[in-house]
């Protein structure tokens, strides 16, 4: 860590705490999305189906 200086500290530091942050933030998306695809089979399941997949209705 010499070669870092007498800033060797603040610098690891630094770079965990990104690392940290970064991998929360990637471990909340992956718990949202699990959490959304469960919301969304248990609604199929409920006969609710999506905007998309059903026949439009002219709207003038």
């Amino acid at each position: 860590m010499s070669v870092l200086g007498p800033y060797a500290v603040f610098i690891a530091t630094s770079y965990a705490l990104v690392a940290l942050v970064v991998g929360g933030l990637i471990a909340a998306i992956v718990v949202d999305y699990r959490h959304q695809q469960a919301e969304l089979r248990r609604l199929e399941a409920s006969g609710v189906m999506r905007r998309s997949s059903g026949k439009t209705s002219e709207q003038p």
